[in-house]
């Protein structure tokens, strides 16, 4: 079986990391495949939400797989330092492709999101969790710091409680995670799938165009000063108020009327790979 699943249900693309017996751990190839699928997703008319889980019923991600990415010594005929320095940076590329997707994303965490994992899941807009999720970043544990992932981490919850975390490595529960404010929403177990599939259905129905630029001005404010951010939205309402789905949401709203979103595509087929 592929270590990396696409499935294609009508609007929504569900990426799913295929290797439950290593918890889902992340490795060069996977993140690879995450960045390819999420780079077809952005030009895709038919995808419209973005959906990230794990296989199995243990984990989400446990982080990267060590034992793959274990670079050479130095001085050998196959020195790879170099080599494995860049690709360490493909996950904090992943995060902001994710970021800059124009899609809304759902992390789907069922168990362990640990470290790296932690930070993908907190790269998604929304996290729905099972009551069995687990979070942390233990990389200190391990003599390594979780460098890339105090990103999402910090935009996420509030910078001293990502500090606490880091510096014990303490694992956070659901209900913790939920209180701490970096989940969406906690459910039981086997409410999980119908859970992401409400939210991805909520996401689906809005304008998509609207829906874009409205989440890429989130991001773009995201870590900018008032003085900054207002009058750059500002300008954005007045783009958006000219759009053809502000034009027909105010309409159906005059009208009494579900709006009707222009579609962007008419293929709802399920599809594989």
């Amino acid at each position: 079986m592929p270590e990396l699943l696409a499935h294609r249900d009508g609007p929504v693309l569900t990426l799913t990391i295929n290797r439950p017996e290593r918890r889902n751990a992340m490795t060069w190839e996977v993140i690879a495949g995450l960045r390819e699928q999420v780079a077809k997703a952005r030009v895709d008319p038919a995808v419209r939400v973005l959906v990230l889980a794990g296989a199995g019923d243990k984990a989400f991600c446990a982080g990267a797989d060590l034992s793959g990415m274990v670079p050479q010594e130095p001085g050998s005929e196959t020195d790879e330092y170099a080599q494995h320095h860049q690709a360490r940076g493909w996950l904090a590329e992943l995060f902001e492709e994710l970021w800059h997707l124009g899609k809304p994303t759902i992390a789907r965490v069922q168990g362990w999101a640990m470290a790296g994992g932690f930070g993908l899941a907190l790269a998604c807009d929304m996290v729905i969790a099972s009551e069995q999720a687990r979070f942390g970043a233990p990389e200190l544990n391990v003599g390594l710091w979780p460098y890339m992932v105090t990103v999402p981490m910090l935009r996420s919850m509030p910078p001293k409680k990502a500090l606490e975390l880091m510096l014990t490595s303490r694992v956070v529960g659901a209900e913790e995670a939920d209180r701490i404010g970096f989940v969406t929403r906690v459910v039981h177990p086997d409410q999980l799938d119908d859970a992401v599939a409400e939210m991805a259905a909520v996401l689906a129905s809005k304008p998509p165009g609207v829906m874009r630029m409205g989440r890429e001005s989130f991001y773009a404010v995201l870590d900018s000063a008032a003085t900054e951010a207002l009058p750059y939205l500002h300008s954005m309402l007045t783009v958006t108020s000219q759009t053809a789905e502000a034009a027909e949401g105010i309409a159906a709203f005059a009208e009494k009327r579900p709006p009707a979103w222009q579609a962007t595509t008419r293929d709802t087929t399920p599809t594989d790979t």
